[in-house]
């Protein structure tokens, strides 16, 4: 059985999980866990860009307030502040990582403006932002003597007190993490990875729903680790839909038509080709996410259509295709032309507004373990993300956690007593339509209970039809030998269940968590 010991233990290679290991691994040795490749990350797929105040007339005060109004009362403000005034020395370290952002002609950042923000605040590197900063972090981490990745790998679950039989309550202080059981995808082994510190920085998981922009990889692994591990885990209600997914059905990741275009004056409109955003809030197509996606949802519902419309067509070609030329491309290849027909978009499943509860300096409710970017919660989003709030999130706190560990790192003594994964009672899997069908059927009920319209009724039933899934998943996972495909499974039902009793507990709509049940008054009548 494979052994490691490091002093940083680093799962997730996204912005926050590669920020990170660059920050520390001058100090000690870093492993670093993908359980795909390197680059096969949410970050990757951040079209729209990195949000921060750079210049004049544009105030960090500005930025915060935009933040505290899209979160709709449920941010933190001292957390809001900090990101957003250290947010500009972030995109220095990145620019000295060698990130490339689009500049105007006089050598000025081209800034763009999206849904929710007063100013042009949008840094970017054409309609592929989060793609270029995966491109230069991953290039630094790779010629990094100090870190050693570990592709193809899957984090299982984090070592506790548990697995040498003691056993722990729910947010109990005393809690420790020791490091993680990582499964080899290829050689189906479980091996101990054991670390000073962990960072749990394993993005999204927008795979619990059927139509979702993120990747495939995108399944909840951290957060159901740290749940299952007894941390604390918040907001899980809080599930933002992006309202411009392309609509082309069948089509796994759903592409993602950037905020950024509204930024830069697409409409949306009906059908029939008329304007519709205005009859919502004041701020049209610009306002924020939840108020768009949820009008959008209102119109396709009353109207019974498949899509609503996104036209640029107005705009001048040359500058939509300079912009935009990822999308006009993709666009293009399903035969539409964006210069000249408007782009059919749904609501796609996006970002998690919640996850592990952590302060500050990222450190979670369990010690020697800490939690970065999407699936973290650190209050800087509250009940609705601002655009491009993510990416500068992560980055920040990668920064607040990696100083903090570098302080006591070296003193902590590496746990060797922990005893080896245990096999015993398990064989291989022949039945996979068993996980296949539970996916579905997960995803189903997902979608149609717990989306962007929720009731009462509606997650009582999710519930009752979840806990059978997850049954029939912990006795598979009990007596199978471990394959990726079940354990993303496993840990998207368990994210599943949080959503849902989270949501239960809320007796309101706010933000990303409306319910026909507690109807309330943002943005326009639904």
């Amino acid at each position: 059985m494979p052994n490691y010991s490091c002093d940083f233990l680093v799962i997730g290679s996204g912005i926050g999980g590669l920020s990170y290991a660059l920050k520390v691994a001058d100090y000690g040795k870093v492993i670093l866990i993908s359980k795909s490749s390197l680059d096969d990350t949410n970050t990757s797929y951040a079209q729209g860009g990195i949000a921060s105040v750079m210049y004049e007339p544009d105030k960090f005060e500005k930025h915060i307030q935009d933040t505290l109004i899209c979160g709709d009362g449920l941010c933190n403000e001292e957390v809001v502040r900090m990101v957003v005034s250290e947010a500009p020395a972030q995109i220095s370290q990145l620019m000295q990582w060698e990130v490339k952002f689009d500049r105007k002609s006089n050598g000025q950042y081209d800034l763009a403006r999206e849904g929710g923000h007063s100013e042009h605040r949008i840094l970017h590197h054409k309609d592929n932002t989060g793609f270029e900063i995966q491109r230069a972090l991953s290039q630094k981490v790779r010629k990094h003597h100090n870190i050693q990745v570990f592709e193809n790998h899957f984090a299982v679950e984090i070592i506790t007190q548990h697995h040498m039989g003691v056993q722990i309550k729910k947010g109990h202080p005393d809690v420790t993490c020791y490091g993680a059981y990582v499964l080899d995808l290829k050689t189906q082994k479980v091996g101990k990875y054991l670390a000073r510190v962990t960072v749990m920085a394993t993005g999204g998981t927008g795979n619990i729903y059927h139509t979702t922009t993120n990747p495939l990889i995108a399944t909840g692994d951290g957060i159901a680790m740290v749940y299952r591990a007894k941390g604390v885990v918040e907001n899980m209600e809080f599930m933002q839909f992006h309202p411009t997914s392309l609509y082309h059905p069948g089509e796994r990741p759903s592409f993602l038509i950037t905020e950024a275009m509204r930024g830069f004056g697409a409409v949306l409109k009906t059908r029939d080709g008329k304007e519709f955003m205005q009859k919502y809030d004041p701020r049209g197509s610009l306002a924020p996410r939840d108020i768009v996606a949820r009008a959008i949802d209102h119109e396709l519902k009353t109207r019974g259509d498949d899509f609503v419309y996104l036209d640029a067509t107005f705009k001048d070609s040359n500058e939509i295709k300079n912009h935009f030329p990822n999308i006009y491309e993709k666009c293009l290849s399903i035969g539409v032309d964006i210069t000249k027909d408007m782009i059919p978009v749904v609501p796609a499943a996006h970002y998690l507004c919640g996850g592990i509860k952590v302060n500050m300096n990222g450190e979670s409710s369990i010690q020697r373990l800490y939690a970065v970017g999407e699936c973290s919660s650190t209050g800087l989003h509250g009940a609705n993300r601002l655009a491009s709030n993510s990416l500068i999130e992560a980055i920040v706190y990668a920064d607040k956690a990696a100083k903090h560990a570098l302080q006591f790192y070296n003193e902590i003594i590496i746990n060797e007593n922990i005893p080896d994964w245990d096999y015993e009672g398990t064989k291989h899997t022949e039945e996979m339509v068993l996980i296949t069908q539970n996916y579905k059927e997960m995803q189903q009920i997902m979608s149609n209970y717990v989306g962007i319209v929720r009731s009462n009724l509606r997650l009582e039933r999710a519930l009752v039809r979840l806990e059978i899934i997850y049954r029939e998943t912990e006795e598979l996972y009990k007596k199978s030998l471990l394959t990726k495909r079940l354990c993303e499974l496993r840990n998207l039902v368990n994210v599943s269940y949080l959503i849902i009793k989270n949501a239960q507990k809320m007796h309101e709509s706010r933000g990303l968590h409306y319910s026909i049940d507690y109807p309330r008054q943002r943005g326009g009548e639904f």
